[in-house]
C-alpha cells in the first residue's frame, strides 16, 4: 500500500508541478528571445539555491501528504487526513510556496521577465484555487479542526511559532467522514 502511495505521489508530482515548473518554463524560455543565457556569478548562485529551497520545500510537502495524510497532491487523490505538521505548521500553503520559489529562481536565473510575469500569472492561479476550491473543501471535510487550523496558520504568510494541534478528536471520531 506504501508504494502504491509513493508511486501516486511520484507520478502527481511529475504531472502537475514537473509541468508548472518544468515543462511550461522550459517553453516559455525556448520562445522568448530576451532571456539571459545562464551565467554563473553571484546573482545565479542565489537564483539557483532559491530555485533548490522551492524544489525542497515541494518534496517535503508532498512526503507529509503522503506520510501523515494518506494522500497526494492531486485534488483527485487528497490526504485522507488533515496535515497540519512539518511546514505546514509554519503557512497553510507551503507547497504552493514551494512551487513559486522555483518559479522565482528560474526567473531570477535567467533573468526572463516572461518567466516572472507566468510565476506571478500561477500565483494568482493557486490563490484562486485555495480559496474558490480548496479551502471550503478542507472546511467541509475537516470541519472544526480546519476552522482552528485556519485561524492559527496565515495562507500565505508565515508564523513564527508553529502551530500545535488542540485535543480535537479527528473527524471519524466525530461521526463525520473524512
Amino acid at each position: 500500500m506504501r508504494l502504491l502511495l509513493a508511486v501516486r505521489s511520484a507520478a502527481f508530482v511529475i504531472l502537475a508541478p514537473g509541468t508548472v515548473v518544468g515543462y511550461l518554463p522550459y517553453r516559455i524560455l525556448k520562445r522568448s528571445e530576451n532571456a539571459a543565457a545562464a551565467r554563473w556569478d553571484f546573482s545565479a548562485v542565489c537564483a539557483a539555491a532559491l530555485f533548490a529551497l522551492g524544489l525542497a520545500v515541494l518534496l517535503r510537502c508532498v512526503w507529509d501528504f503522503a506520510a501523515a495524510g494518506r494522500g497526494t497532491l492531486a485534488p483527485i487523490d487528497p490526504p485522507r487526513r488533515l496535515v497540519m505538521r512539518g511546514l505546514y505548521r509554519f503557512t497553510r500553503n507551503p507547497m504552493y510556496n514551494g512551487v513559486l520559489a522555483a518559479l522565482g529562481g528560474e526567473a531570477w536565473f535567467f533573468r526572463s521577465v516572461p518567466l516572472l510575469e507566468y510565476a506571478i500569472a500561477v500565483f494568482l492561479v493557486f490563490h484562486l484555487f485555495v480559496v474558490a476550491y480548496e479551502e471550503p473543501a478542507l472546511k467541509k471535510r475537516f470541519g472544526e479542526a480546519y476552522a482552528e487550523y485556519r485561524r492559527a496558520v496565515p495562507r500565505w504568510g508565515f508564523t513564527w511559532r508553529g502551530y500545535r494541534e488542540s485535543a480535537l478528536p479527528a473527524p471519524a471520531e466525530r461521526g463525520e467522514s473524512a
